[in-house]
């Protein structure tokens, strides 16, 4: 293991645990007391998502316009896995530019849509069996502010942009960008992966890659904006396994459960020894400093004070063209929030209680007290067995 992977695992089995410290909360009316370890705050950490995530939700609702989303997906092929690993930080970054770049030219594109579409880009490196398959999903506003600014242009019901064209976008520019690199010699090839400095052989490996279909797909769009909050909420903090898929942990191996696409999605099980499951769950552990969570387009923040403003004044005031038209074009007017369905400056921990639909600050035995801190537990590590935590 690396240094930066050890202290990841460290950071998980010290979590909720007296090594991080606590407290104990009393309740008011009954008495009863309850232990709570603090959390390690690890971003790879399942058990930590739901606060950051609440607060991620908190500051990005209101850049959410009142219009449908739709969901894009990019993989990258088996071929390049090896490389991709072997030089995460760059080739994740690459996976980022060449998946956006390609949705933001095509939407340019007056053949196609003829506008500015907004994207939030969030990075997954797993399958459903823990192993190594980098792909990146992004959530594309279904439609997009015209080249004058004036105008909202909406994309057809069912359909963003042509699935083709967009893979084969997006394969030309992520290896004309791994090209550059190579170029610049700032590729790391290790083991195997040194055959790849002949010319000859990286460019019969170039060739395989261009002949390729790499797989992209576009899913309908969601219901509203409602639905892209609750979306957001599960993809945006997700790490590579959830507490919940881990079935059982005996004699030294693992049983978790995992979905089988190739089977009609059906729900099946898989039992690994410790270590290999440890060696799975650790090749998504991201490089230190590395952002899995981009916006472009309408969403950059380079725009979110400007562009994003006029796409939701148009939007909120506008009035839809007459029958048989190909698009919405509606007129400027003031600005608005467009998200009613979140209170206004609502704080991160209330989002919190609103999506757990548990109040945290109610007694669990008597329903009416409220709980109230009355002691700090020192952190380190324990003399004794510490108490149990509800």
């Amino acid at each position: 293991m690396t240094h930066r992977e050890a202290k990841v695992l460290r950071h998980l089995g010290q979590c909720r645990t007296l090594a991080l410290g606590g407290h104990r909360d009393v309740c008011d009316g009954c008495g009863h007391e309850r232990i709570s370890y603090n959390s390690c705050r690890d971003r790879h950490c399942p058990k930590c998502q739901g606060t950051e995530r609440a607060k991620w939700l908190d500051r990005r609702i209101e850049h959410v316009l009142p219009i449908p989303y739709f969901h894009a997906v990019f993989t990258l092929p088996a071929t390049l896995h090896g490389l991709v690993f072997a030089n995460r930080k760059a080739l994740y970054a690459l996976l980022f530019e060449a998946s956006a770049g390609a949705l933001q030219q095509l939407a340019r594109d007056e053949r196609r849509l003829g506008a500015e579409v907004g994207i939030t880009a969030v990075l997954h490196t797993w399958g459903q069996k823990l192993l190594f398959h980098p792909h990146v999903h992004c959530v594309v506003t279904g439609g997009g502010l015209s080249k004058d600014g004036d105008r909202w242009v909406r994309a057809r019901e069912n359909h963003l942009l042509p699935v083709k064209p967009l893979s084969r976008l997006f394969r030309g520019k992520f290896l004309a960008g791994l090209q550059d690199l190579r170029r610049a010699g700032e590729l790391d090839l290790p083991g195997k992966l040194d055959a790849l400095r002949d010319d000859s052989v990286w460019a019969a490996f170039r060739h395989q890659l261009y002949g390729a279909e790499w797989v992209v797909y576009c899913k309908p769009p969601f219901g509203g904006p409602e639905k892209v909050f609750a979306y957001l909420g599960r993809y945006t903090h997700r790490v590579a396994i959830s507490n919940q898929r881990i079935l059982g942990i005996a004699d030294g191996r693992v049983t978790f459960a995992y979905r089988d696409y190739a089977d009609g999605n059906r729900k099946k099980s898989l039992t690994v020894p410790g270590v290999e499951f440890l060696r799975r769950f650790l090749l998504h552990v991201l490089p230190r400093g590395f952002v899995r969570l981009r916006h472009y387009g309408l969403h950059a923040s380079s725009n979110v004070g400007t562009k994003l403003v006029q796409a939701r004044a148009i939007l909120d005031a506008g009035t839809p063209e007459p029958e048989g038209s190909g698009a919405l074009v509606v007129a400027a007017g003031s600005p608005g929030r467009g998200s009613a369905h979140v209170p206004a400056n609502e704080p991160w921990w209330a989002t919190v209680l609103r999506h757990s639909g548990v109040d945290v600050l109610s007694c669990p035995r008597c329903k009416t007290g409220r709980m109230v801190r009355r002691e700090i537990l020192a952190w380190g590590p324990p003399a004794r067995s510490p108490p149990e935590a509800s």
